[in-house]
C-alpha cells in the first residue's frame, strides 16, 4: 500500500492530514473508537460489553490497515481500517475491500472527517485493484453510507449475511 497515494487523494494541503497508522498509534486510535462507540445510539451496556471488540493491538496491525486523519492542534480525529473481504462476501462473488469501521470522534462528527477516510479506503481499494468497497455497518452510520453513494446490499442469508452491508462499486466510477 502506498500511503503517498492516500494522502494525495485526500488533499494532504488541508487539514485534516491523513496518514497510515502504526503501533505508537494504537492509544490514540483506540480511543477515538471508544469515544465514537460510546456515541452509539445503544444501551450503555451494550456498548460497553462490545467495545473491546472494535479496539485494535499491534498484532491487527499484520492484518489490517488502518488510516488516520489527524489535525497538528487537536490529534487524532478518526481512523478508518480495512482488509481484504472474504470472497464470499462481495456482492455476486465480487473482490472487494472491506471497510471494518470508520470511526470519528464525535467532537469532529459532520465536518468531513468520515468522508475522507471514506475516500481513502476507496482509492487503497483501486490502487490493489478491488472492485468495490464493503461495508458491514452500525445501523447508526447507515445514513452516512447511503448519503455517499454506497448502495445497500440485500440478505439474502440470514444466518450469514450482516443486516446493515454496504457496497461502493468502484468499476461504475472508474467508467464514469
Amino acid at each position: 500500500m502506498h500511503m503517498e497515494q492516500i494522502v494525495r487523494t485526500a488533499g494532504a494541503s488541508s487539514p485534516p492530514s491523513l496518514r497510515g497508522g502504526t503501533a505508537a498509534d494504537l492509544s490514540a486510535v483506540n480511543a477515538v473508537i471508544e469515544r465514537a462507540v460510546m456515541a452509539w445510539k445503544l444501551p450503555e451496556r451494550v456498548k460497553r460489553l462490545a467495545l473491546p471488540t472494535y479496539l485494535y493491538s499491534a498484532q491487527d496491525l499484520e492484518h489490517v490497515e488502518i488510516v488516520i486523519a489527524e489535525n497538528g492542534a487537536v490529534g487524532v480525529l478518526g481512523v478508518a481500517a480495512w482488509e481484504p473481504a472474504p470472497e464470499r462476501d462481495g456482492p455476486q462473488g465480487r473482490r472487494g475491500l472491506q471497510l471494518h469501521g470508520i470511526y470519528v470522534d464525535p467532537n469532529q462528527q459532520r465536518r468531513g472527517v468520515g468522508a475522507r477516510l471514506l475516500s481513502a479506503a476507496a482509492a487503497a481499494a483501486r490502487e490493489q485493484g478491488y472492485e468495490g468497497l464493503l461495508v458491514k455497518a452500525q445501523a447508526d452510520a447507515e445514513g452516512f453510507f447511503a448519503t455517499q453513494g454506497l448502495q445497500r446490499l440485500a440478505v439474502e442469508d440470514t444466518r450469514r449475511d450482516y443486516p446493515h452491508r454496504f457496497w461502493l462499486d468502484l468499476t461504475a466510477r472508474q467508467a464514469a
